[in-house]
């Protein structure tokens, strides 16, 4: 996993502790302009600026 990701999954995980909801979550990832879109392979997060695919949530951190 490159270095980007890992900062990327650590941001989606730190903030999904923090958060109350799912809507707060996703809300706070909102604020580093990234989303979260269910696929048929997972939960994918996406760059809210540039609107493409950045990384696939791995089923074990979105527990």
């Amino acid at each position: 996993m490159s270095n980007d990701i890992t900062d990327i999954l650590a941001i989606v995980t730190r903030e999904r502790r923090m958060a109350v909801s799912e809507r707060e979550w996703q809300h706070r990832l909102r604020g580093y302009g990234y989303g979260i879109r269910d696929t048929d392979e997972g939960r994918v997060v996406t760059s809210l600026i540039k609107g493409g695919p950045l990384c696939t949530i791995p089923t074990h951190f979105a527990a």
